[in-house]
C-alpha cells in the first residue's frame, strides 16, 4: 500500500486537524505505517523537532497519532503571523525571513509548490500512506492561482480529497455544494465526498438531507461525527480563544486536596504555544482561564504570561491595560507568577529588540533580574534539565536570547550549573516550552504555587499528561472507526478518488 489523502474543510476550524489525527490513528491501530502532512500551516503555536526543526504543533501531535516522530518533512512550510499583513516564513523548520502577505501569495508561495512536493513524496516513499490536512477552504478562489495546501497538492500529488464540515455552525449542506461547485472541472475530479463534523441528534434526520447532497453532487458521505467535548487538542491559533471561558476544556474532576487552585492566562496579542498551560489543566482540581482585565488577576493563585509573537507589543499591551502593573504589585507582594519565553522576557529589566519590533531600548517590567537582546538567529532546542528537584524537558523557540544577573536558579543540569531562567521569590520566568508537561515537575511547582497562595490544594499523584494525550489521540481514532465508512475510506486512500465523478456547475471562475 502506498496511499494518500487530502482533508480539506469546508472553512477554518471545521475539524480538519482532529478529523486528520483521528484517520492516522485508526490507520496504525490497524498496522499502516502511517504519517502526517501539511503542506503550509499558518501558526502560532509551534513545536521543535529532534533535529532542530520548527513545525506546527498540530502536525507534532498528529505525528504522535502515527506512533512516528515528528519531522520537518511534515510541514515543509510554517507561517508565523506577526501581525495583520506579514508573517515570518519558516521553510523546512528554519526561518528564512519576514514577508508580506501580498509578496508570499504574489510569487514566493507558488515557487515553494515543488519542494512541498518532494517532501511529500519522501514521505510516501517512507510511508505506507500519508494522511495530509488543508488549509482554511479549497474554495478560496482568490488564492487558487498560488495554492500550494489545499488543490494545489492535491493535483500535483493526484490525492483524493475529503471535505469535512461543521454542522455545529450551521448551513454545512451549502457550504459542501458551494465548495465543490466553486472549484474547476480538473479539482472536482478529485473531491470524493464529505465527512459531517459535530453532529449533535439523531442521524436518521440527518440522513434525507445526506442523500439529496449525494444526488446533487454524486459524491457520497464517508461518515458523521457526533459532538464529543475535550477533543480540540493543540489547535493551530490561540486566536480563537475565549478569553472568559476556562482554557478550552479544563478538567472537570473534583480536586484531590481541599482547595482548588485558580490560574490566570494573560491573553497576550500574538500568543504564541498557548497550549503550554494545557498540562496544568488536565490537573484535578486545576481551573485555567485567559484573562485580559487586571481585576481578573485578583483572585487567581497563579498567573501565567505565555509567549507570543510580539515581546515588545505585548508588553505595551499589559500596559495599556493596567496589567503590567498588577503583575508588578502580585511580584511585590510574594504571589506566584510564571512567564514562558515572551513571558518571561516581559518580566526583565530590559529588552534591546533590532530584529522583532526593531524599536531598541525598551524597558521591561523589572520584577526579575534579566536582560535580553534579540539576536537574527532563533534558538530552536529540545532542552533537558531538572528543577525543584524533578526531571524536566521541554523545547525552545525564540530570538531573544536572556542574561540572567541575579534571582535562584530556575533550571539546571544535573551539577547545579543554571541552564534557563530564574526565581526571584514568587515569580519564575523560563524560555522552555512545554516544561509543564513532565509531571513530576509539574507537580512540585504546584506544590509550591499552592503553598505561597495559601491554598490547601494538592496534586494528584498518578496525573500523567503523556497518558491522556494518548487517550485522546485513542479517542479520535474510535470517532474514525465507529462513525465513518473505514471500508470505504481504506479505498479510498488505497485507490484514490473515484472515476467518473460529475462536474458541478458553474465551477472556478475564469
Amino acid at each position: 500500500m502506498s496511499g494518500g489523502l487530502l482533508v480539506a474543510g469546508t472553512t477554518s476550524d471545521a475539524g480538519k486537524s482532529v478529523v486528520t489525527a483521528g484517520i492516522c490513528r485508526w490507520l496504525v491501530r490497524q498496522g499502516v505505517k502511517v504519517a502526517p502532512f501539511k503542506a503550509q500551516n499558518m501558526s502560532l503555536n509551534s513545536f521543535v523537532t529532534r533535529e532542530g526543526a520548527e513545525i506546527g504543533r498540530a502536525q507534532a501531535m498528529q505525528a504522535q497519532a502515527c506512533r512516528v516522530e515528528p519531522t520537518a518533512l511534515m510541514n515543509p512550510v510554517l507561517l508565523k503571523p506577526g501581525g495583520e499583513r506579514s508573517s515570518q516564513v519558516v521553510l523546512l523548520g528554519k526561518p528564512v525571513g519576514e514577508m508580506s502577505a501580498r509578496g508570499y501569495h504574489g510569487g514566493r508561495q507558488q515557487k515553494l509548490l515543488g519542494t512541498v512536493l518532494d517532501c511529500l513524496a519522501e514521505l510516501r516513499g517512507t510511508y505506507d500512506a500519508v494522511i495530509c490536512e488543508g488549509a482554511g477552504s479549497p474554495a478560496e478562489i482568490n488564492l487558487r492561482r498560488t495554492d500550494i495546501v489545499n488543490m494545489g497538492i492535491a493535483r500535483g500529488a493526484r490525492l483524493p480529497v475529503l471535505v469535512v464540515g461543521d454542522i455545529d455552525r450551521g448551513g454545512v449542506f451549502a457550504s459542501f455544494f458551494g465548495t465543490v461547485a466553486l472549484l474547476s472541472p480538473e479539482d472536482q475530479e478529485l473531491v470524493a465526498g464529505f465527512l459531517v463534523n459535530k453532529f449533535r441528534g439523531d442521524v436518521s434526520l440527518l440522513e434525507p438531507g445526506l442523500d439529496m447532497l449525494h444526488g446533487l453532487t454524486g459524491r457520497r458521505t464517508y461518515g458523521v461525527l457526533p459532538f464529543r467535548h475535550g477533543l480540540g487538542i493543540d489547535e493551530e491559533d490561540g486566536l480563537r480563544v475565549s478569553l472568559r471561558g476556562t482554557v478550552r476544556e479544563s478538567n472537570v474532576s473534583p480536586p484531590v486536596g481541599e482547595d482548588v487552585l485558580r490560574v490566570a492566562v494573560c491573553a497576550v496579542p500574538l500568543m504564541s504555544n498557548f497550549t503550554d498551560v494545557d498540562a496544568l489543566a488536565a490537573e484535578p482540581g486545576v481551573v485555567v482561564r485567559f484573562v485580559d482585565r487586571p481585576e481578573e488577576l485578583a483572585d487567581a493563585d497563579l498567573v501565567v504570561v505565555p509567549g507570543t509573537r510580539g515581546t515588545v507589543r505585548a508588553l505595551e499591551w499589559l500596559r495599556e491595560r493596567g496589567l503590567a502593573e498588577a503583575l508588578k504589585r502580585r511580584a511585590l507582594e510574594g504571589r506566584p507568577v510564571l512567564g514562558i519565553c515572551g513571558g518571561f522576557q516581559v518580566l526583565g529589566e530590559h529588552i534591546e529588540d533590532e530584529v522583532e519590533s526593531r524599536l531598541g531600548h525598551v524597558d521591561g517590567l523589572g520584577v526579575l533580574p534579566v536582560r535580553v537582546r534579540f539576536a537574527r538567529e532563533k534558538t530552536l532546542t529540545r532542552p533537558v534539565g531538572e528543577a525543584l528537584g524533578e526531571h524536566v524537558e521541554g523545547y525552545e523557540i525564540h530570538h531573544g536570547v536572556a542574561r540572567v544577573e541575579g534571582g535562584e536558579t530556575f533550571f539546571s543540569d544535573g551539577s547545579g550549573r543554571s541552564l534557563d531562567g530564574c526565581r526571584v521569590g514568587q515569580t519564575w520566568g523560563t524560555h522552555w516550552h512545554g516544561s509543564l508537561e513532565s509531571d513530576g515537575f509539574r507537580r512540585a511547582f504546584l506544590r509550591e504555587v499552592a503553598a505561597a497562595a495559601g491554598r490547601r490544594f494538592v496534586p494528584a499523584a498518578d496525573t500523567s499528561f503523556a497518558a491522556l494525550r494518548e487517550e485522546q489521540l485513542d479517542r479520535l481514532g474510535d470517532l474514525i472507526e465507529q462513525h465513518a465508512d473505514t471500508d470505504a475510506l481504506w479505498r479510498l486512500i488505497e485507490s484514490g478518488a473515484p472515476q467518473g465523478l460529475p462536474f458541478i456547475p458553474p465551477g472556478a471562475p475564469a
